[in-house]
């Protein structure tokens, strides 16, 4: 009886001490409520009206100082004739000229803010791309994706949003346009496919909005590859679905707890 005692009482040490060196569970990541359309203009208008209204609060205008709720917009069409049909859009406009909490980033060469539905770059993108608030429209160059990284608006300091959204054109091939979401740790924490419609030549939404204020920054995949003169769309017997982008919209940037 004594050996066997000692044996359950060695067994149940081993145990605890198994326990105490297990990796600690990964939690699962923060709910949040999914908004996603594709149609023409009334249509993704409905569905960024609901978005706008799940964010709470009022639109904060531009260069007005930060605040403790509501929401900033970035449509592209009052940026001035000098920074527009150019590739030397500045990434940190946004957060340092006209001030709402945002800087940009992308694995290619610049920024392109366009008022000719880029036709400067192939004259056949005119026939692919309307903008949905008229009339510019936004992509990086030389590549198609990019980084939103919010701050404390007209600050340097890192800042956290409960959502984010933006408006598309063009997607015509599912699964060619994402946005994905990550926490200030830099952990994914929601990754949305931008629905699609060939041929249609229309709008398409996507955004997401959490509980609190998780959001760091976003990744955005807009289509198969950057705008070029070479690069026509598939559509028109192209290779690869172009995708360019109109609105972002998003809550105010919160500080970092």
């Amino acid at each position: 009886m004594k050996r066997i005692l000692v044996s359950l009482l060695a067994a149940a040490a081993l145990a605890a001490c198994k326990d105490s060196t297990s990796p600690t569970p990964t939690p699962p990541p923060p709910a949040y409520e999914r908004f996603t359309s594709q149609g023409d203009s009334a249509a993704v208008g409905d569905t960024l009206a609901a978005f706008r209204t799940a964010l709470g609060g009022s639109l904060n205008a531009p260069n007005s100082a930060p605040a403790d709720s509501g929401r900033r917009e970035v449509n592209w069409d009052g940026v001035a004739a000098a920074l527009t049909n150019v590739d030397t859009f500045p990434a940190g406009f946004f957060n340092s000229n006209s001030k709402r909490g945002v800087v940009f980033g992308t694995p290619g060469t610049g920024f392109r803010i366009d008022s000719t539905a880029f036709a400067g770059i192939n004259p056949q993108y005119p026939s692919q791309f309307k903008a949905f608030s008229p009339k510019k429209l936004f992509m990086p160059v030389g590549s198609n994706q990019m980084t939103v990284d919010f701050k404390i608006v007209g600050s340097t300091d890192g800042g956290l949003v409960k959502g984010f959204g933006v408006v598309f054109t063009d997607v015509d091939r599912a699964g060619s346009t994402v946005v994905d979401f990550f926490d200030r740790n830099g952990t994914r924490i929601a990754s949305i496919t931008a629905p699609a419609a060939v041929g249609a030549h229309g709008f398409s939404f996507v955004g997401a909005v959490f509980a609190s204020p998780v959001i760091a920054h976003v990744v955005i995949t807009s289509g198969d590859a950057a705008l070029s003169a070479a690069t026509t769309d598939a559509s028109i017997s192209g290779t690869a679905d172009l995708v360019v982008m109109d609105d972002f919209v998003y809550g105010e940037p919160q500080p970092l707890p």
